[in-house]
């Protein structure tokens, strides 16, 4: 019986970190989405600003959702 459920936690801890990690990556996903689209909303101007060209906001949305 010990077997049992110790091979029971086993799977539930595999299936809790498949679920954090699918989480963690919508999250992830929706930062660099929300940075993207508050990034292209801006003018040139106030990119200009901001010291940010426009070429940069993928790379910009990517470190603020991947690297951090």
């Amino acid at each position: 019986m010990a077997y049992i459920s110790a091979t029971q936690n086993g799977f539930a801890d595999r299936v809790r970190a498949v679920i954090a990690d699918v989480l963690d990556r919508a999250t992830r996903r929706k930062v660099y989405r929300s940075t993207v689209e508050e990034l292209n909303n801006l003018s040139g101007r106030e990119l200009a600003d901001l010291g940010i060209h426009r070429s940069e906001i993928k790379r910009i949305a990517y470190e603020a959702a991947y690297l951090n």
